[in-house]
Parts: structure tokens; sequence; C-alpha cells
């Protein structure tokens, strides 16, 4: 019985349904088309004559009505007399003497119809006696408004003379009715302006809201396309006097006129060029569309600025125009797509356009186009109604792909490798897909029972519900219950509150999370041995920094390691490597911070000890890494290390306490027993180190250190000692004290932080103007070395200072003997050669300093241009009871002769070593035997080096035998 009455219900449901939907609607267009075809007129149509009529202008406006009466008498006949746009008064006559009208038995209604007319003013022209006046503000007389223009009632014998005055492109007739013809006329016209106003109001108002709901802002612009259309058909029936049944003053009517004519061109070129957007983009002739937007603009200045009758011609030209160019790309535009959406904005833009187009022809030419016969009413009522099919058409469109989105959709979801999910405010799962019943082993019919808190922890939705309340999706790593069997997983949940549920995706990242972690672990550690690398290491000691417990710092270096890579194989060095590690472990523990920063250099990072303590432990571990043997294979390896301790304070800075431990290692190696230095808080060599790093930023800064300042060593020729003053320029600091300091310190910062060209520069530039001011002084001077480092020779922009500062004292050059070092000279052969050659022009020397300290020096030495030898100083200082250094001195003496170059001896401390050097005839010696380094004031006071001299026995040495000093006459090799 249940059953049969749910059918029941269920039938009833389907006809009401078949009812209202179908049976309602087709009664209605059923019902409709009966009446308009099968009922017979209520009222017949009204009849009408137009009559003839005489024109003429008077643009002085002085005839009166009887001179204007006789001028009439030779004015041709005419139906329609146009004004051409004529703002001065028109006399016209009417004849109603026609069969027409004597057969009538009412009263007769003469109309003039011209929505134009401005004002009306009509005599009998038989006596010439008032008839009837009128303006758009009042009538008199027989006179009365009508429609859009004004009516006279006559009589069939009457003939009228009128006077009128109009604006726009007015056109003068004259049409006989009857007066209840007219009325019914006058009826049907208002009926027809109400139809428009009505119909476009409601669709405008339902397009308006339609869009604003659905934020669609093409379409509000096209509500107030069809608010301009009504307005448009209301001119051209010439009932725009009035807004919704208001009255528009007559004096601001013109100008409404042209700011709605400039108004609707815009909104139709804007309208057209969103309506029609993407297929815009396909057909091209894009710039012409720009060129009649553009137009809009000295249009609407029109609008504001020209009198009603100027405009007129500038509209009809610019609208012509865009009309077809819009007509022509809608042309282009139903070829290339022919949807029905666009089919039918085409029409209804097509339909405006051309009765548009029709309007003005007719205005402007008198000539009526096809559709200008078309009645305005049902040309709007038609655009209007083909344009709501078009955005009914397109809704159903955009409904069908929407369908069409949410299957795909559908599918997508159902398919998608990662989990998709619905949960409602309690966690309990709305909905699922395969990928994530398969990620969290899940029955396909379960899943509506299931809840969150199920497969992981309950805290974690809250957390993410919070946070997405921002409106943002939330991103989180979890982790599933650990009596699950899939607890093993790594899951990236994504989630984000919409309509009241939350929407999430789980993805399995359990690879990439391994992958990552892998990652980490070796982005700070050594993946050889497993401890901390350089990065690692920073990290560790930047954050031993801040704690107030005492740490220190322990570096190891692996001594001759690279040598087991070489005999035995990088394997084998691996293996070494990995048990120094292992070792490390074991002794320290876990809670001591290991690294490998280098091939054969590890650190260790020792906390909450003292430095004694500390001391302690890195003496076992020196004694572990040393005496037990390690084993690679069958082989036993013997490796010893060096060790280098640093205590380290709270204040002390990562850099700093690594590069202390490293120069206490390099000390280390220096002691052969005992291999460890330690360097306890407050050690001299930290303030030298702080002292380093304080020139290092000033030189960074472009700063030269203050109290620089430049002595002299003469260098002494043995042939003729006391013929010539020359000396070689040493870089000295002054101290606040007073005290006077070897710039070793200087030097050595400026080549490790790369500015020891600025040092060079600057000391050039002194010498240089030096000499150019004390050159008087100076004429027994023939050489003044100056020592350049390697670092400014590799630094182009000091070469070329350099070729330019002996230019500019050209005159002083060829005192200036330039010192580089040999090994420095030879690492570039061909840029050396180079240098010397540009310095030989200029009329400077060169000479190789330190000579014999490196490998290379005979193989290359023929190649190169040099002027001089300076014979490094460790040989001479060790050739009294060297025989082996007196031999090696002797050859390259012999050699720099051979080559055409002088020989310096420095480091010269005795008269030993001097009586030496001269018998195996070196040129020049140099050294504290001689002199030490003197300030500029005593060499100038001086004439020779050996005024220096106060050695008597050196003195009566170097009397003996007399040579001859010639370096200045040497033959250079530029």
């Amino acid at each position: 019985m249940r059953s049969g009455s749910s059918l029941w219900c269920q039938r009833k449901d389907w006809l009401l349904r078949i009812f209202s939907v179908c049976g309602v609607p087709l009664f209605v267009v059923v019902a409709s088309l009966v009446a308009l075809l099968g009922t017979p007129a209520r009222v017949g149509a009204p009849s009408f004559s137009p009559l003839v009529l005489r024109a003429v202008s008077d643009p002085a406006g002085i005839m009166t009505p009887a001179l204007a009466l006789a001028a009439l008498r030779d004015a041709l006949p005419t139906r329609r007399y146009s004004t051409r746009l004529a703002e001065t008064p028109v006399w016209f006559v009417v004849d109603s003497a026609l069969p027409f009208l004597s057969g009538m038995q009412t009263a007769s209604v003469v109309e003039l119809p011209s929505r134009h007319a401005q004002t009306v003013t009509c005599w009998d022209a038989t006596n010439l006696a008032p008839v009837g006046s009128g303006s758009r503000l009042e009538v008199a007389g027989n006179l009365y408004p009508v429609k859009a223009g004004f009516a006279i009632h006559i009589t069939p014998s009457e003939r009228l003379l009128c006077r009128g005055t109009f604006m726009g492109p007015a056109y003068i007739e004259a049409i006989a009715w009857r007066a209840a013809d007219l009325q019914r006329s006058a009826r049907q016209f208002h009926d027809n302006a109400a139809i428009i106003a009505g119909g476009l109001t409601t669709l405008a108002v339902f397009v308006f809201l339609t869009a604003l709901i659905n934020r669609e802002w093409t379409y509000v612009i096209f509500a107030a396309w069809l608010i301009g259309n009504m307005r448009i058909c209301a001119n051209a029936m010439g009932w725009d006097s009035q807004w919704f049944g208001y009255p528009i003053p007559p004096g601001i009517l013109p100008v409404l006129r042209e700011l709605t004519f400039a108004a609707y061109y815009l909104i139709t070129i804007e309208l057209f060029q969103r309506l029609f957007r993407d297929q815009l983009r396909s057909v091209g002739h894009v710039a012409a569309l720009k060129l009649v937007r553009c137009a809009s603009v000295p249009l609407l200045v029109c609008a504001m600025v020209l009198p009603y009758r100027y405009f007129i011609p500038a509209l009809w030209t610019l609208s012509a125009i865009a009309i077809c160019v819009l007509i022509f790309l809608l042309g282009l535009i139903i070829w290339r797509s022919r949807t029905r959406t666009v089919l039918w904005y085409a029409a209804s833009m097509t339909t405006v356009l051309g009765s548009i187009l029709s309007e003005v022809c007719s205005a402007a030419f008198g000539v009526k186009l096809p559709l200008g016969d078309a009645d305005p009413v049902v040309t709007v009522l038609m655009s209007s109604l083909m344009a709501a099919v078009a955005i009914a058409e397109k809704i159903r469109a955009e409904r069908d792909e929407n369908r069409r989105a949410q299957i795909r959709l559908r599918d997508t979801y159902d398919v998608t490798p990662v989990g998709l999910f619905t949960l409602d405010g309690n966690g309990q799962f709305l909905q699922t897909n395969a990928a994530l019943r398969d990620m969290l082993k899940m029955r396909e019919g379960s899943y509506r029972h299931r809840y969150w808190q199920d497969y992981f922890q309950p805290g974690c939705l809250p957390q993410c519900d919070a946070q997405a309340t921002t409106g943002r999706p939330v991103e989180k790593e979890i982790h599933p219950h650990t009596f699950l069997s899939i607890r093993d997983r790594c899951f990236l949940l994504k989630i984000i509150r919409s309509n009241g549920c939350l929407e999430g995706s789980l993805q399995d990242i359990t690879e990439r999370s391994k992958a990552v972690e892998r990652l980490r672990f070796l982005a700070d550690h050594d993946s050889l041995s497993g401890l901390l690398n350089r990065r690692g290491l920073q990290q560790a000691i930047h954050a031993m920094s801040r704690q107030s417990a005492p740490w220190a710092l322990a570096y190891i270096d692996l001594d001759r390691f690279k040598l087991i890579n070489d005999l035995f194989g990088h394997q084998a060095g691996d293996q070494v490597l990995r048990q120094v590690a292992a070792r490390l472990r074991t002794h320290f523990g876990a809670d001591t911070r290991l690294a490998r920063i280098g091939g054969d250099e590890f650190v260790c990072v020792v906390s909450d000890l003292s430095v004694d303590s500390v001391l302690e432990r890195c003496t076992e571990l020196y004694t572990l890494l040393n005496d037990t043997p390690y084993r690679s294979g069958n082989r036993v390896l013997q490796v010893k290390a060096s060790l280098g301790v640093v205590e380290c304070t709270r204040v002390t800075r990562a850099q700093d306490a690594l590069s202390h431990a490293a120069c206490a290692c390099r000390e280390a190696k220096k002691h052969p027993h005992s291999r460890m230095m330690v360097y306890r808080a407050g050690a001299p060599i930290f303030e030298r180190y702080n002292r380093e790093m304080r020139l290092v930023e000033m030189l960074r800064q472009n700063r030269l250190p203050s109290g620089l300042f430049l002595m002299m060593q003469p260098i002494m020729s043995l042939a003729q000692p006391g013929d010539s003053l020359n000396f070689e320029v040493l870089l000295r600091r002054r101290a606040p004290d007073g005290t006077v300091e070897l710039a070793g310190e200087i030097i050595v910062a400026a080549e490790e932080s790369g500015h020891i060209a600025a040092i060079d520069r600057w000391v050039l530039t002194s010498v240089l103007d030096w000499i150019e001011i004390n050159r008087k002084a100076l004429g027994n001077t023939r050489f003044i070395c100056v020592n350049l480092s390697g670092g400014s020779l590799n630094d182009e922009q000091f070469v070329e200072y350099v070729c330019a500062l002996l230019k500019r004292h050209r005159a002083c050059a060829t005192m200036l003997c330039l010192e580089i070092t040999e090994t420095i000279a030879l690492h570039d052969l061909a840029n050396t050669q180079k240098f010397i050659s540009r310095v030989h022009e200029l009329g400077a020397k060169i000479a190789f300093d330190d000579f014999g300290a490196g490998y290379t020096s005979f193989r290359y030495l023929k190649d190169m241009s040099a002027d001089a030898l300076k014979i490094d100083g460790e040989f001479i200082r060790s050739m009294p009871g060297n025989p082996a250094n007196v031999a090696i001195v002797e050859a390259i003496v012999s050699l720099a002769r051979n080559l055409g170059m002088r020989s310096i001896a420095e480091s010269v401390e005795d008269v030993e070593t001097l009586q030496i050097l001269r018998e195996i005839n070196v040129d020049y010696v140099q050294g504290f035997i001689i002199a030490k380094p003197q300030l500029a004031k005593d060499i100038l006071e001086a004439h020779a080096a050996v005024d220096f001299i106060s050695d008597r026995q050196l003195l009566e040495e170097l009397h003996r035998d007399p040579g001859s000093d010639s370096f200045d006459a040497l033959d250079c090799h530029a």
C-alpha cells in the first residue's frame, strides 16, 4: 500500500512539473499567436494625406507675412523641404484645397511633424489673420503640440502661411488628418514610446542586476548601451524631450542631445571591443578599431563646446566612419567565428548600426538605405531582443562548459595520484579519492565512517584548521600513528577551509623526505668520514661562542699524507681518514663536535673543560694517532699527526678561532719532537693576529696605515767604493711612541688581503717624487732599487699605473731599478718579459731579487732581459766555511756576467764574506757590514756608500784593489 502511494506521489509531481514548465508557456504562446493572427483589427488604420507646400528661407529674419507671401509665389512646390541645418526663420505656405480635405464633413487638422521645430507661427494666407503660434514651452490659438511636432485646426478652404525656426537636420512637412485619426495616431505614438521606454528599461535593469551579481562588467556597459538605444530611438521618433514622462527643459535639450550622441558613440565602440575581444585577436585590424575609439575623445569635446548645428556634421562624419569599420569587423568575425552567441550579438549590432547609418545618410544626404524604412520601434526592440538572446545563449554555453568542467574535475579527482579528501568539522571523511584510500589502506565503502584521528595525531587537524582560517593553504609534514602498518611513511598535507569544510591533499613524500634528510646531513657533514664539514664546523663554533662555559679548539693535520695517496692510491688514503675519524669519535665521545675540513685536516671543538684538561686529552690523542698504525688491506701504514690547540673565550669569533688553531698547528710542525703547540688565551700571537686583521680592514677601506715612511740602505760597488751612492728603498713604520718598526706585518697583511698594489703604488710614487725634488743632490747615484710585490705585477691596473708614473717622471726613471722576485717573474714568463720591455722603454732598470731561491732560474734566465741579479741572502750568509755555497755564488756571478748583467750580493754581514765576494768578482754588495738602513736626509748628505762604513778593517780591505763602477753604462737588453 505504501509502495502504491509513493508511486502516485511521484507521478503527480511529474505531471505538475510538465504542466508548469511546458504547458503554461505553450498556452501563452498559442494564445498570443491567435490574438495577433486570428482576431480582426479593432479599429481601422488612421488615414492621412501629405500636403504640398512652398518654402523660402529668411536668413536675415526681417520678412513680414506680406513680404513672405509675395516671395512664396515664385517658390517651387514640394512635399518635403530641408532646412540644411539652418537655424534662421523659414516661411512656408500650405495649400489645403485638396479633394481629400474638401470632402471632409468634420473639422480637419494639419500636422507639422518636424521634431526639430522650435517655434511655429501661422496666419490665414487670404487675409493674414493670425491662426495660432507655439513653441516647446507654450502654444496659443489653434496651434497645439502633437506627437513630436505641432498641429493646427483648419477648414477645407483655408490656406496656411507659417513661419518656423528649426534646430538640427530638420525637414518641413505638412500632413492633413481627420481629427479622430490624428488622435488615434498620437495614441499609437505614445504607446510605442511607452513600449520602447518600458521594454528597454526593464531589459537594461535586468542585465545590470545580472552583471552586478555575476561581476561581469561587460554587461554593465551593455545595460548602459540599452539605455542609449532607448534615447537614440526616442530622438528618431521625436519624444526625446522627456525622460520617463518628465519633460526636459528646452534650454538644455540641445546640449543633452549632443552628449547623448557622443556617449552612445563611445559606449558602442567599448561594448563592441569587449563583446568580441577574443574574436578581434584572430581577425586583426585592431589599429582601425583603436582609431575610431580614439575619435570619441574629440567628439566628446565637440559635444561640450560646439553649437548643435556645427556638432551634427562632425557627428555624421565620425559615426559613418565608425559604423563602416564596425560592420566590416563584424563581417570578419562572423566569417571566422560562427558560434551562436557571436551570431546573435553580430545580428543585434548589425541591426542597430545599419539603422543608425541609414538615419545618418537620410539626414545628411536625403538618401534612405534599405533599413531606413524600418519602424524605429521594431528596429530597437529587435536588436535588443537579439542581444538578450545572445546573453541567454552565452549563459547556456557557459553552463554547458561548467558541466563539462565538473565532469572533467570529477574524473581527475578520481584518477589523480595525489590523495584528495574533504572533512567536516569533526574530522570525519566526507569524500576521498582512490589515491588517498590506497595511501591509508582504507576500504572504499568505509571511508564515510572514518575520522582523521584514526590515522593521524588528533592535534594536527585543529592546528591546521586554525591556520587555514586566514584563507591561505596550510602545508605540513605529518606521520601516521605508530601502531598502523603505514607508520614508516611520511606525508605532505595541504589543507584549506572552504564552505565550512576542510579540503586538502595528501602526498606520500617518504622517499623525498629521506633524500632531504640526506642532503641536510651532507650539507653539514663530510661524506667520507661522517664528521662535520667546514660549514657545519662554523655553525658549531658559532653556537659554542655564545655559551659562557670554557671551550677550546684542537686542529689536527696529518703529516705527509699526500705520500700515502701517491704511493698506495686514494682508496688507501680514504681508509686511513676513516680510521682517524673513528679514533677521534672513540677518544672524545659524542659530546665533542668533530669535523674534517680538508683532505687531511681535522678539528675538535671541546667544551666544558679547562685548557689544561684539553691539553691532557690532546696529548693522549697525539699518542693514539701517532703510535698505533693504520691498516689498508694487507698493508700497515704509519701516519704522524701535528696538533694545534687554542684556548677560546666567549668573545672569540669562529673564523678567528679556526685561524689561530691552524696557525698553532703550523707552528707544531716546526717542532719535530713534540709536534703539538698550545695557544692560551691572551697569547702574544693573538695580539699579532689582531693587528694584522686591523691592517687588513684598513686596507679594504682603501686607507693606508698611518706612520709609513721610507728608509734607504746603501749598495756599494766593490770595484770603486768611493765613486757612487746607490741604495735600496725600504718601507718602515713609525709607531705612536716614536719607535721605528719593520713593515713586515703590513706587507703580509696587504698580500693576504690582495691590497699590496696600494702599498707598492705609494712607495713608487713617493720615491719618484723624492728623486724629482732632490735630483741635484743625487748626482753621484747610479741606481735606486725599489722592490715590487708579485701580487702587484699580476695586477694589470698597477702595471698601467707604473708605466704612466714613469712617463710623468721620465727624467728620474733612469735612476730607478725595479726589483721583482725571481719565482714571481718566472711564474708567467710572457707577462714578465712584456713588463720588462715596457720598463726599459721608459728608461728604468730591472733586477731579479732573491736569485737562486727558485729551481727554474737557469732554464729561463736566458729568455729574460734583466739588468742585475740580487743573489739570495741564504747563500751569502753561509759562505764562510761552506765551499758549496761559495761555488754556487761564483756560478751565479759568472752566469750574470756572461748574460750581460750585474751581480748584487745582499745580507753581507762580515769582512770575511766581503773578501770572498771580491775574489769571485761580485759587482755590488749590500748589508749591515756596509750600512744599516738610513734616513733620507742622511743619504742626501753622503757622497758615496763607503761614507757609511765605520769598520777600519773593512776600509783597509776596500782600498787594496780599486776597480771601475760602470752599472750606468751597462748594456741593457730592452
